[in-house]
């Protein structure tokens, strides 16, 4: 498959969309626009609004979005969106498109990372396998895994964030019972996400004792935890990075990721002052009887912004390094 140029990509979350453009193949990507998906009735009118006024015509697109692709159309999961690649093509009169589960396309922009845009944590582990993961918290919580075969480049798509998620540590104990549940539920997602935050936030103030704090942000949260590393929002921040080592450590045993795991989304660059990268590593190893396993899994950190929508732009730019069905999943416009 071949993607026109100019090519816009977007990644599509809950709250926000970003849109880069590329010009050609050796072209560098052009930051276009970061809006609200709320202010917008769908990612054509969107993708339409910022290139019409730059008098900009592409060629493709290339989305990603948080919710599951069913053929050429998207759900947004905790958005009221949905992605129709044909609509998109005809309201933007583009060559070619494609549609990419948002963590999906994290697992195909592994590749394209550049050193620069990671942070390790803990010790600098060698990987020795194919299989990689990316998962990160967000909106949602996205999971996805990355594998080569023949010289390709295969993503293995999931709903891993909704996997249940139970307590095992002393101090999960006394908070679990205490977790709001949703669709009846305690699951990754309902922990981890960035409501979670707020639900783990309440549920220790509740099991200390503590006023409730009703009405809190996941942002004030973070921010209160790193104005006053001392206070309680800090410690839930702390005790929130020793639940995402231990979820990540369960994806990465579960696929044997010793090509290493990467964490992405927007929350956890942002706290990254309040990691304990001892106590992180020791959650995510502690993974008896196979702790030797995961003892052998890098472990890492996207501190670059946008990262995802450079690896979309490798994707338009040697499509056929990625073996993705684009035959059933890529939609044509009116000038294929």
């Amino acid at each position: 498959m071949l993607f026109p140029f100019p090519v816009a990509v977007c990644d599509v979350g809950g709250t926000n969309c970003r849109i880069s453009v590329q010009d050609g193949p050796a072209e560098p990507l052009r930051p276009l626009t970061h809006l609200l998906v709320g202010d917008y009735p769908g990612l054509g009118e969107a993708i339409a609004a910022s290139t019409e006024r730059r008098g900009i015509r592409l060629g493709s697109v290339i989305a990603c979005g948080a919710g599951p692709v069913e053929g050429r159309r998207l759900k947004l999961t905790n958005a009221p969106w949905v992605l129709d690649g044909a609509e998109i093509a005809h309201r933007l009169g583009l060559g070619n498109g494609l549609l990419l589960n948002d963590f999906e396309a994290q697992a195909l922009s592994l590749p394209a990372l550049k050193p620069g845009w990671l942070r390790s944590i803990g010790p600098d582990i060698p990987s020795d396998g194919d299989t990689r993961v990316i998962l990160g918290p967000g909106t949602g919580l996205g999971v996805a895994a990355l594998i080569e075969a023949g010289g390709r480049f295969v993503p293995l798509s999931s709903e891993g964030g909704h996997m249940g998620f139970g307590p095992e540590a002393e101090e999960d104990y006394p908070v679990w019972p205490l977790l709001e549940k949703v669709g009846g539920r305690v699951t990754g997602e309902s922990v981890l996400a960035g409501a979670g935050l707020v639900r783990l936030h309440r549920a220790r103030l509740a099991a200390a004792g503590a006023p409730s704090a009703p009405g809190v942000t996941a942002a004030e949260i973070t921010g209160t935890a790193l104005e006053a590393p001392d206070g309680p929002e800090a410690d839930t921040v702390r005790h929130y990075w020793r639940l995402v080592a231990r979820f990540a450590g369960d994806v990465a045993i579960t696929l044997k990721a010793t090509g290493g795991v990467t964490l992405a989304g927007g929350i956890l660059p942002r706290i990254v002052d309040l990691l304990d990268e001892d106590a992180f590593r020791a959650a995510f190893e502690r993974k008896a009887p196979v702790a030797d396993l995961a003892r052998r899994i890098p472990t890492r950190l996207i501190v670059q912004a946008d990262s995802v929508l450079g690896g979309m732009a490798a994707l338009a730019t040697e499509p056929d390094r990625y073996a993705l069905d684009y035959a059933a999943r890529g939609w044509k416009g009116e000038r294929a």
